[in-house]
């Protein structure tokens, strides 16, 4: 089956205003619909409202963090959202960033392949309605058992940026969910994880003309998450070292203003689709041609395309 996601909440709403649009998704060609959990909305009540919204999209999250619940309040979470959705919720979850979980949640990040590792394998236990007493490698947990267990389990995919977590992904999960790549990187991707794995990425989006104004909306972004070591490391994994090492260089020193600046146009029109509707469509498609199995389109407002525009412009059911 071909799929073409969405992201939710969309970017200029509450997820309270979205169901009308929510509810246009599947007839305009749209198969999924997928969450974020950073500092918005949790993961898991927007697609609880939507899976009432429109009864034919799948759902997921893409992804809720590891060390940000426990793990028997995660199995809850997801069991609950698999009773609203049984047999199209699937949960993603990954390992997140030590800004989200230590300064936004109180956590603790350490261990981050360990960590998901082993809460993969908890509730892969703990779904099925199996009583989990396990001493894992990063947390132990007595004597747990879902008293509602759901009758469908979700599939379970996991946030993966390097060679290690793609092969946990693809030997222990459902799939792998990646962020901030290109078609060309999506091959290097799909190598680690081998055909038959399914692999999303959340691709953001700007339907516009206006290439100036996308870059300098593209660059902030990117230096957001690029100066984070997660995707640094991912980036020098695909070969981006030495071209953002002076855009990291000069986050890292304070000047935010130089970090801009020194990330090159051809990086944000690689990481970034932009363009009319059109040409953004035949973007996404190579993505798809390259191996991509789930596009998650995050449209972003710019100039004088609506957010609901874009949508409606980047449907498989426009072109």
């Amino acid at each position: 089956m071909k799929r073409w996601g969405i992201t939710i909440p969309f970017s200029d709403r509450m997820i309270a205003e979205s169901g009308d649009l929510v509810g246009e998704l599947a007839g305009l060609g749209y198969t999924d619909a997928w969450t974020a959990e950073v500092s918005g909305t949790d993961g898991f009540l927007p697609l609880a409202l939507a899976a009432g919204w429109s009864p034919d999209l799948r759902l997921g999250t893409a992804i809720v963090p590891v060390s940000t619940r426990g793990p028997g309040l995660l199995a809850m979470s997801a069991a609950t959202m698999a009773d609203v959705a049984p047999g199209r919720f699937v949960l993603g979850i990954g390992a997140s960033s030590p800004v989200i979980v230590e300064r936004w949640n109180a956590g603790t990040f350490t261990a981050p392949y360990g960590r998901t590792r082993d809460t993969l394998r908890f509730l892969r236990a703990a779904l099925t309605g199996e009583k989990v007493t396990e001493r894992y490698e990063t947390f132990a947990v007595s004597g747990f058992r879902l008293d509602r267990a759901p009758k469908v389990a979700p599939r379970i995919m996991l946030a993966a940026l390097r060679p290690r977590m793609l092969h946990l992904a693809a030997e222990e999960a459902d799939g792998a969910i990646t962020n901030w790549l290109s078609p060309e990187d999506v091959r290097k991707v799909r190598a680690e994880i081998g055909p038959g794995t399914e692999l999303a990425a959340r691709l953001f989006v700007c339907v516009s003309e206006d290439a100036d104004r996308v870059r300098e909306i593209g660059r902030r972004m990117l230096a957001a998450y690029l100066t984070v070591p997660a995707y640094a490391a991912f980036h020098e994994w695909l070969g981006r070292g030495e071209t953002l090492r002076p855009m990291r260089e000069a986050w890292h020193a304070g000047d935010r203003r130089a970090a801009l600046k020194a990330i090159p146009d051809e990086v944000v029109d690689e990481l970034i689709v932009h363009g009319d509707a059109a040409t953004c469509r035949a973007r996404v498609g190579e993505y798809v041609a390259a191996g991509l199995t789930t596009p998650i389109l995050a449209p972003i407002a710019v100039g004088e395309v609506s957010v609901p525009e874009a949508v409606r412009a980047l449907a498989p059911a426009a072109s």
